[in-house]
């Protein structure tokens, strides 16, 4: 997934995740930012799946195991 990463007036980063609209994220630093973003991007996905909604390919995200 894709993360766009901007610095506001105030000194703090926003982070969205470009595939989820609406999954925002703020922190003190670019890498915070970030991991909000990601955090919230996970949280969103699980939901959207517990309800048969649908996801982004997150098939990348994992592997089967043999």
């Amino acid at each position: 997934m894709t993360i766009e990463i901007d610095r506001e007036d105030d000194g703090r980063w926003l982070a969205e995740v470009v595939e989820l609209p609406g999954a925002m994220a703020y922190g003190d630093s670019r890498d915070e930012a970030a991991a909000h973003a990601k955090a919230l991007a996970l949280r969103a996905i699980a939901d959207r799946l517990d309800h048969g909604e649908d996801v982004p390919d997150i098939a990348p995200l994992f592997s089967m195991a043999a």
